[in-house]
């Protein structure tokens, strides 16, 4: 095992002591040693099967068969999660072969950060993760049932389901996908078109153009962003079968995947024999192979807040160092735009997740001796599914790259680290993804241009007012004030200006989208302007220091200057209303720092 990756985790088991012991403790307590819904009268049961067949009741009466539960974020407006339509009849056939039964236990809301990039919805897009948390645990709270299984992909929906997943640690579970939509344009060409509209070059029928070409049918969009970096999440975690992430839907090899994943629920359960409940299976080794993954892939800066926040639902205490120090002691070696050319299908093609695992693996990078919904290992996730003569098989994956501009060695990395970088300074915290930037970004000296708007940032530029070098503030985006809201309209303006040469940087107490990383910018920095943090001083002209070679970010301006100067306030502005924002007000007041996650749904005081 690699020494610094052992170090790393050997402190996060320490620091996490505490609050692991009482999480398993919590879930030893919750389990039961026969079918869960002995424990109901017989007025709760009844209740609990009135709806199903005649087959289905004899076998929930009978106490000595699974209830798997389903709980899924399907809905028609979210292309990546169109597909699970067919799934519950699918699970439910499959759970039937095997001697139990599954019941549709409930959805959760699943909304797409795609659609409100720059709407007023995009203030509910971090919160509606807790809310899918909560909608989960709904699902879980009849307690009728023996294992789960969650279909969920995108931003926040995995996330969401993960914390409910971690909170009903007893209960064996599984995740299964939908796969990626077909490559459509390439996304550097979509792009560019964006630059284009952003510099007034083509309209907006062009534009729609691209983007439906880049956006156009069923599954998960192909870039790597949050919803794929997800997807690699969960199956490092060992929570999918090996090689399903990315895997295409509607196919038959998808529903084969899906019929085995609703079998392999079921060898998990009490009544299996093997229980294995999922709060056992994740560990803090099982937490920082997905840290490691995600890190040597260049995936999404957002996967900083959300595994903090579903390890914390488990009990594991991980914080922004975490990061910072595994991306220091892991290489990049996969290039997923935005951080090169392809996107997760190429990956896929050029050897995956299979491939990538083995280079992990071989290196020492990941623990290997972890449990998973495959028993004990995760060599066995170095393995492909096929179809042989319609039956799913697993074989060896590939052994070397199908294109070493896609997926490189771990001994000829794309670069030493993963490319993940924690800045601290008199500014705060904050995290800069470094591994999209190109040579001669990642340190920049300029004086600020403050906005506490994304908008005014746009009109600023549509008005020719930021030709020039500066590191662009755009404060009181932060959980408190806004709901952090991802500020992915800045990208295509602030990409304009770098390309004609100039240096510009972003520092923000909100977020980027997960496809983001052309630009430096110094994200999720705590404490928030709202909180009194520095960012609320800073002023136009004041210069700023943004230097990722070291993991610095500080504001050139003398300590009693800065003294002698007020807190800007927070104008509400309406911010506060419409699109539903106004029901949200009890979950934003109570969201915690970046750092910490985030979430409303844990006291992160109280545990230190």
């Amino acid at each position: 095992m690699n020494k610094t990756i052992q170090a790393i985790t050997d402190r996060i088991i320490e620091r996490s002591r505490p609050t692991r012991e009482a999480y398993l403790a919590k879930i030893e307590c919750e389990k039961s040693e026969t079918v869960h819904r002995a424990n109901l009268s017989c007025g709760n049961l009844a209740h609990g099967f009135a709806a199903c067949g005649k087959s289905d009741k004899s076998v929930l009466k009978q106490l000595n068969h699974s209830d798997i539960a389903i709980v899924s974020a399907y809905n028609d407006m979210l292309s990546a999660h169109q597909p699970y339509e067919t799934y519950p009849p699918i699970i439910k056939d499959e759970v039937r072969k095997t001697g139990g039964v599954a019941q549709f236990a409930g959805g959760v809301p699943a909304m797409c950060d795609g659609v409100t990039q720059g709407q007023p919805g995009m203030d509910l897009s971090l919160m509606s993760r807790d809310v899918i948390a909560m909608s989960t645990a709904v699902a879980l709270s009849h307690n009728m049932f023996d294992g789960a299984l969650m279909l969920g992909i995108c931003d926040k929906i995995v996330p969401g389901l993960l914390i409910a997943t971690m909170t009903f640690g007893h209960l064996p579970t599984v995740f299964v996908p939908a796969g990626p939509m077909p490559s459509g344009i390439p996304n550097k060409e979509k792009a560019r078109v964006r630059q284009q509209f952003a510099k007034g070059e083509v309209g907006k029928e062009e534009l729609l153009a691209a983007e439906s070409a880049s956006y156009h049918s069923p599954g998960t969009c192909t870039f790597f962003g949050t919803a794929n970096s997800n997807q690699l999440v969960v199956e490092v975690m060992g929570l999918h079968l090996p090689g399903a992430s990315f895997v295409p839907p509607n196919g038959q090899l998808r529903e084969e995947l899906t019929r085995a994943a609703a079998r392999q629920v079921t060898r998990l359960t009490q009544q299996s024999g093997n229980y294995m409940p999922v709060g056992r299976m994740i560990d803090e080794r099982s937490i920082v192979n997905a840290i490691v993954a995600l890190v040597a892939t260049g995936g999404s800066t957002n996967l900083t807040m959300h595994i903090i926040a579903f390890a914390r639902a488990a009990g594991i205490i991980i914080d922004f160092q975490d990061f910072n120090d595994i991306s220091g002691a892991v290489p990049l070696i996969a290039r997923i735009y935005p951080n090169g050319h392809a996107d997760v299908n190429h990956f896929h093609q050029a050897g995956g997740m299979a491939l990538m695992f083995r280079e992990l693996l071989a290196a020492g990078l990941l623990h290997e001796d972890v449990e998973t919904i495959c028993g004990r290992g995760l060599s066995r996730y170095t393995q492909q599914p096929v179809l042989e003569n319609g039956e799913l098989k697993w074989i060896d994956g590939a052994t070397e790259s199908g294109d070493d501009e896609v997926i490189a060695s771990v001994a000829n990395p794309f670069k030493p680290d993963g490319g993940l970088k924690v800045l601290k300074g008199n500014l705060g915290t904050s995290v800069l993804k470094t591994s999209s930037l190109r040579d001669g970004a990642s340190n920049i000296t300029a004086p600020a241009v403050v906005f506490e708007d994304q908008h005014d940032l746009e009109a600023a530029f549509k008005a020719g007012e930021l030709e020039k070098d500066f590191v662009a503030v755009v404060r009181f985006q932060g959980p408190k004030a806004r709901g952090m809201p991802e500020l992915h309209k800045l990208t295509p303006p602030l990409g304009v200006l770098q390309d004609k040469g100039f240096k510009v940087a972003l520092v923000t107490d909100g977020r980027m989208s997960g496809a983001s990383g052309k630009v430096p910018a110094a994200i999720h920095l705590c404490p928030e302007a709202v909180d009194g943090g520095l960012i609320a001083k800073v002023r136009d002209g004041d210069m700023i220091e943004v230097d990722a070679d070291n993991g610095m970010l500080t504001l050139m301006v003398d300590e009693q200057e800065l003294a002698n100067r007020e807190l800007a306030q927070f104008q509400v502005n309406g911010h506060h209303e419409g699109m539903g924002r106004e029901l949200f007000g009890f979950m934003r007041n109570n969201l915690s720092t970046a750092d910490t996650g985030a979430c409303s749904l844990f006291d992160v005081k109280a545990e230190g």
